[in-house]
């Protein structure tokens, strides 16, 4: 036995430890006569319908009994953490209470906000998503509830004793739960890049908390000790709740009220509570982590019960979809508070999955209502105890309006890419791999997949756990791009860091350094005015002056704390005093366009919403273009709003203040809006505030007021992919002189109206109107043409079996005269095939239509022009129905179409 377990508690109080008889695992208990662990599946849950508690405890009270427990004990309460982890870049949302400190406080490079600290931590883990519902204590998102004690080598707050102390306390003092009935299960825990010894506590079959000792960093037993040890505990705060009221499920001693109202608008009966109760006894002892064993479960309660497996599943389906809806309610809820939109990249991806299969369970519980009405009741039942979300809850509505209108419309589109699917396939069977495709591509569910297919003779079977492997390949942490480094570390070995000028001096232009060393074109100097590449700015560029030489400085890119410098020629030796000049004008546009970037963004949420989050941005001396996350186009009037709200800012000249802070005091006073732009790494962090507008933790150069920056002009914007936005615009001179070309470009139109510049578009839609009178005699002249081309090509009729075949070539006629006369000859009669060529302008064309009894008798249109369009050295293709292609080989058109009749007649 590790000394970590053996704890003072255990044995002031008399605790002996045991192996279970069922897993094998060692344990701690008061009750010597136990065999088993306490955990499920070794025992059943013995809490359903008889609490351990002297009383009944709702969410919000069991939070707060929490809270106060640990607060008179010397813990300061931390407010709660977003649900997206905005400060990492290897998570995309808030899995524990720990993950808020992590890693900058858990591997001793920031301190705590508070030592010790306890918090109640709203947390989303889609890993089990399909069994919540299901198994009566699964959550999409869930209260952790943690307390931590962040111990340094010369600092210690506590460890393992009075971590088991406060627990042991917390369960039989606060909520008078019999010491024996709880059990400490000896395991080993990782996660979020930590690992240490834990203990698992148990009450009556129910795990209610896990005291992990952190002190390992890594993972897979790649370890190593970290320099702090934390204390890091997680309490359910809903499997708390449920033990104290033991209804049948934690569903309904969390949703009791709302589950009720949803039960009521499907028209679903309430099963009896023995069946419910005896379901989630038995889901404890069978493990459905991975869904594979629902049917196992369904065959041992029906068995245990007393009735037929197809008509237990047909009385617990509806009353599990009605516990699904509650949960998911409530974490899309956090979600979209929590400034998430909905798109097909991470967390937006995340959230996108809950909410449609939200919609999919909803509809299939009959519910007629849109999503957006049983969001709104949940906003409102969250509402007094997070006024956030009650403050975000025209957004979060909106979203979900939009969102249902895409998937209703993104299902149509889906459907009819299936059923096409299905015609052309030649296994009669869809993989998992298929299923996964049409669910990420097309947004087709699977059980919506397995209906059609079915019906056209493909065998589909549905992973049970199909939404937790969709959720689990897109929760993976997101790739952290490590920094590249032109030339070989070992030669930065020993290199003092290099001094940055730019922060302290942003104006200077020209200054003296020393060169320490020369590593093949790049220089190293003691200090330097260039900035490196970083942030989405391009790096400075300039001149570099020695005593023999002057060289280009074609790039600088940093390393760590070293700054390499790209000259030509790198004619320069270690210890050499050198001047650097930098290549202003383009710094002073890199600058403009860099505030620029942040003073948009500003604009952006104040048009847009505070849920506009910036994906990406590239900043540069003529345009520069900025990624946010919104959930549907911006329209022309907003782009107005936003530039003028911009031009306003730059006009007012407010101060842009750029200074260093320390980690937890700019988060504090600012939020976690300071990432927009990324996580930025270390201790410190450099702010940028654009006074009363924009705060950012930035390491670009900046103006010193939004003034310098002169002006501000959107040039465009466009989709990128659903839920990004990108915007293009220009500031400063650049934005100038793209005004100044576009009046060029109006000037010259101008002239060829033959207008001037006010009346433009006038003229233009008189020209257009034109066209468009022009447009519609060309077509009624095709439509006169290919009436008598078809009426020609009667008579030219080939029988071929039954099929009435029509050939000819007809020089000097285009494609839809051709496709017109292909068109009527098809519509009266539908054992036609037409096959006709042209050639005109040093090119050939060929059209080919079939009639719907042709296609049924095997003409494939597509397959015969992919044949016959090679002939006159070109291609084609196109459907059964129809088909057309082209070629330069003009002289080999007439036994291209020979072809055709020929591979007719071969049906």
């Amino acid at each position: 036995m590790q000394e970590i377990y053996n704890v003072r508690l255990f044995r002031e109080e008399g605790f002996v430890r045991k192996k279970c008889s069922g897993c094998g695992r060692f344990f701690w208990t008061l009750d010597p006569a136990r065999e088993t662990c306490g955990d499920t599946p070794c025992v059943e849950y013995s809490f359903i319908g008889d609490p351990p508690t002297k009383r009944r405890y709702t969410l919000h009270e069991m939070e707060e009994a929490f809270l106060k427990f640990f607060e008179k004990r010397g813990h300061s309460v931390v407010k709660r953490y977003p649900v997206v982890a905005r400060w990492r870049d290897d998570i995309f949302l808030t899995i524990a209470s720990i993950a808020g400190f992590q890693p900058w406080v858990t591997s001793g490079l920031v301190p705590p906000p508070a030592n010790p600290l306890v918090i109640s931590q709203p947390s989303i883990r889609l890993k089990d998503i399909d069994n919540v519902g299901r198994s009566g204590r699964h959550f999409t998102l869930f209260f952790m509830g943690g307390h931590h004690a962040f111990n340094y080598p010369k600092k210690e707050i506590y460890w393992n004793h009075e971590t088991v102390e406060f627990c042991h306390e917390f369960l039989t003092r606060s909520l008078r739960i019999k010491p024996e009935e709880i059990t400490y299960i000896e395991s080993f825990w990782e996660g979020g890049g930590n690992a240490g010894e834990d203990f698992e506590v148990n009450v009556r079959g129910l795990e209610v908390a896990t005291l992990v000792f952190m002190r390992y960093a890594g993972e897979a037993g790649n370890y190593r000790k970290l320099p702090i040890k934390v204390v890091d505990t997680g309490y359910g705060m809903e499997r708390l709740v449920w033990i104290s009221q033991g209804t049948p499920t934690g569903y309904d001693a969390i949703f009791g009220e709302l589950v009720e109202r949803i039960r009521q608008m499907a028209g679903v009966k309430m099963p009896p509570e023995h069946i419910l109760r005896e379901n989630s006894k038995m889901a404890g002892i069978i493990d459905i982590e991975s869904g594979r064993d629902l049917r196992t479960l369904r065959a041992k309660v029906a068995e245990r019960i007393g009735i037929d497996e197809g008509e237990l599943q047909r009385i617990l389906e509806p009353i599990e979809s009605i516990y699904a809806v509650a949960d998911h309610l409530r974490c899309l809820c956090f979600m979209f508070a929590d400034g998430i939109t909905p798109s097909n990249v991470r967390e937006g991806y995340l959230a996108r999955l809950v909410l449609r299969r939200t919609i999919r369970m909803v509809r299939g519980l009959g519910i007629t209502a849109p999503l957006s009405e049983l969001v709104d009741i949940m906003i409102s039942e969250l509402a007094p105890w997070f006024p956030e979300i009650w403050e975000k809850r025209n957004y979060i509505l909106q979203v979900v309006e939009v969102e249902e209108k895409k998937y209703m419309e993104s299902l149509e589109k889906g459907v009819k890419l299936l059923e096409r699917m299905l015609v052309e396939m030649k296994e009669r069977v869809l993989t998992e791999e298929q299923l996964i495709m049409l669910y990420d591509s097309h947004g087709l569910p699977p059980e919506n997949v397995k209906e059609i297919a079915e019906k056209a003779g493909v065998k589909v079977e549905v992973p049970e756990d199909f939404y937790i492997k969709v959720a689990k390949a897109h929760s993976k942490a997101r790739h952290v791009p490590t920094s590249v480094s032109p030339v070989d570390k070992s030669e930065l070995k020993g290199l003092k860091p290099t001094k940055l000028i730019f922060y302290d001096h942003p104006k200077i232009s020209e200054f003296r350094a020393r060169v320490r060393k020369v590593i093949g074109e790049y220089v190293v100097l003691d200090r330097t005015a260039f900035y490196p590449e970083g942030g989405g700015q391009p790096s400075d560029m300039g001149e570099l002056i020695g005593k023999k030489t002057e060289a280009r400085v074609k790039e600088v890119v940093k390393v760590g704390e070293i700054v390499l410098h790209r000259v030509e020629p790198p004619n320069f030796r270690a210890g050499e005093a050198v001047i650097g000049r930098i290549n202003w004008q383009r710094r002073k546009s890199l600058m403009i366009h860099h505030t620029a970037t942040h003073i948009l963004l500003g604009a952006l949420k104040r048009v847009l919403g505070e849920h506009v989050w910036q994906q990406g941005a590239q900043k540069g001396t003529d345009r520069s273009r900025l990624d946010i996350s919104h959930f549907r186009r911006i329209t022309p009037e907003e782009i107005e709003k936003i530039e003028k709200l911009c031009n306003d800012v730059i006009f007012e000249n407010r101060r842009v203040i750029a200074s260093w802070m320390n980690r937890n005091d700019a988060e504090s006073k600012y939020g976690f809006e300071l990432y927009q732009g990324g996580v930025v790494p270390g201790k410190k962090l450099r702010v940028v505030e654009i006074e009363g507008w924009n705060v950012q933790a930035c390491a670009g150069t900046h103006c010193e007021s939004t003034g310098e920056v002169g002006l501000l002009k959107i040039l465009g914007v466009e989709r990128i992919q659903d839920g990004i936005e990108r915007l293009e615009f220009a500031a400063g001179e650049a934005a100038l002189k793209i005004i100044r070309e576009r009046e060029n470009e109006i000037s010259k139109i101008s002239e060829l109206l033959g207008a001037h510049k006010e009346n433009v578009s006038e003229a233009v839609e008189k020209l257009f109107g034109e066209v468009k009178e022009l447009r519609k005699k060309i077509q009624r002249m095709e439509e006169k043409i290919g009436n008598m081309l078809a009426d020609w090509l009667k008579s030219r009729c080939v029988r071929i079996g039954e099929l009435s075949v029509f050939k000819a070539r007809v020089d000097d006629v285009g494609v839809g005269e051709l496709i017109k006369t292909c068109e009527k000859i098809v519509k009266e009669n539908e054992n036609a095939v037409v096959v006709l060529g042209s050639a005109a302008e040093g090119s050939a064309k060929i059209v080919m239509m079939a009639g719907r009894r042709a296609v049924e008798k095997g003409v494939d249109c597509g397959k015969i022009m992919s044949k016959i369009s090679a002939v006159i050295g070109g291609g084609g293709g196109g459907r059964k129905d129809f088909a057309q292609g082209g070629g330069t080989k003009i002289e080999k058109l007439d036994e291209a179409l020979e072809m055709a009749v020929s591979e007719i007649s071969a049906i």
